[in-house]
């Protein structure tokens, strides 16, 4: 439904009639109504749509500006959701343009997207537009193609890694382009995936969302997802291209960068949901070992009120694509490096730990006892607790490298235990 001169039908305040005040061959007038062009006019009329259906909005209806819309899952509820929006109406005296309305629509197009019950699909006219779209010739043409795609960000994964050839021929020319291969290649393969846009999902109250991380040399990416009878739903894809110094940041904190982005991109889906970060990398605690990097002390701080929990999983892909394509995890178990090393003195004992991820992310820990132990002893504590480490990472398969050649055989069974207190580690 569309509102009828929607701005028209709210009342200006008497003291702010003068200031609409307009000279013509017949008198002064000023206007009794909220014009069009007004700088604030459309935050008004939202803030008076959003009272009007504060107890709708949300369960039975939805408004942006002067655009609404009923939704229902069944006929008959569908009557009872319009009565209810039409006495609203009725109350506050809102008129409704005929020509723009529609009732009983099974999909419509809503705000540019097609709305169904099954979810939220791209329109498909604008999709047909892209895809009928030539080979650039001009820096123009360039703009036009980045300029479509970035209203279907949502639903392309890895968006901004899709089109970074065209960004990079935009940047070098000024004038003219350079169209490589590589660019017209690029086009084909969106084109083609942009034929195949999946159809988001819409979370229902009390669903357990999940995240998937992704970055890349230039850009990271993630995907917000709404498990339902174990099938994953796209709700929302999001892709962020890195900026000057964020380029050469370490890729683990590239990844803690895309969390960032996405509390702040989906604050209202972590407001709303329980949210359960998905990776393979150990970004759990690279968030608590805040010491190696400014940055990540700022960033943990700003992710404590949003991040409600992150899995690690090994055996899980490094980006999101599996699930746009529907491919197999990949079961091999990757191997996890260990460095263990502990001593003692007259002081105490302490240890030091270095883990080593499949793909070279080093965690090191240095940890202090507050009891008195034997330099032995602090070997097998040290391995403990690089093993304790290692589970919580979630690791399968360790390759462990301690210097004391003593706790090596005896993990090993080369040598036997006698003592009782050594005999309880093994």
């Amino acid at each position: 439904m569309d509102a009828y001169s929607g701005y028209n039908q709210i009342f200006m305040h008497p003291d702010d009639q003068a200031h609409t005040s307009f000279i013509t061959d017949r008198g002064l007038y000023c206007c009794k109504v909220m014009l069009f062009g007004l700088k604030n006019a459309g935050a008004t009329y939202q803030h008076l749509v959003n009272s009007l259906f504060t107890p709708l909005i949300g369960n039975t209806i939805e408004v942006y500006v002067d655009d609404m819309l009923v939704k229902s899952r069944t006929a008959d509820q569908h009557i009872s959701n319009l009565s209810a929006m039409f006495m609203n109406l009725m109350q506050y005296r809102m008129r409704l343009n005929p020509a723009k309305c529609a009732f009983g629509m099974a999909s419509r197009k809503f705000l540019g997207f097609m709305i169904s019950q099954r979810g939220i699909e791209a329109n498909p006219e604008k999709i047909q537009a892209i895809i009928d779209m030539k080979t650039p010739k001009t820096v123009k043409d360039i703009q036009s193609i980045t300029g479509r795609i970035a209203t279907f960000t949502r639903f392309i994964s890895k968006a901004t890694d899709h089109c970074a050839l065209f960004f990079k021929a935009l940047m070098d020319s000024k004038r003219s382009i350079t169209w490589t291969a590589e660019c017209d290649k690029a086009f084909s393969e969106l084109k083609k995936y942009m034929s195949l846009t999946p159809l988001l999902s819409t979370p229902e109250p009390g669903d357990i969302l999940m995240i998937y991380l992704s970055v890349s040399a230039t850009a990271v990416s993630f995907v917000l997802i709404r498990p339902k009878e174990s099938v994953e739903h796209p709700v929302h894809y999001v892709s962020k291209a890195l900026q000057d110094t964020e380029i050469w940041y370490p890729n683990i904190e590239k990844l803690a960068f895309a969390l960032v982005v996405s509390a702040r991109r989906l604050r209202l889906y972590f407001q709303a949901h329980t949210i359960h970060i998905l990776t393979n990398q150990p970004l759990k605690q690279v968030l608590r070992k805040l010491e190696t990097s400014g940055r990540l002390v700022k960033w943990a701080i700003e992710l404590a009120s949003a991040v409600t929990q992150i899995l690690t999983y090994p055996n899980l892909p490094s980006s999101q694509d599996h699930v746009a394509s529907n491919s197999t995890l990949d079961l091999t178990q990757p191997l996890w490096t260990l460095y263990v090393d502990g001593s003692s003195n007259a002081q105490g004992c302490g240890v030091g730990l270095v883990l080593i991820s499949p793909d070279k992310v080093f965690l090191k820990y240095a940890i202090r006892f507050k009891f008195h132990a034997f330099n032995n002893v602090a070997e097998y504590e040290a391995l403990l607790a690089g093993l304790q480490l290692a589970k919580e990472m979630g690791t399968k398969q360790i390759q462990i490298f301690n210097d004391s050649q003593l706790v090596v055989h005896k993990v090993n069974q080369d040598f036997t235990a006698k003592d009782i207190s050594m005999i309880a580690y093994l």
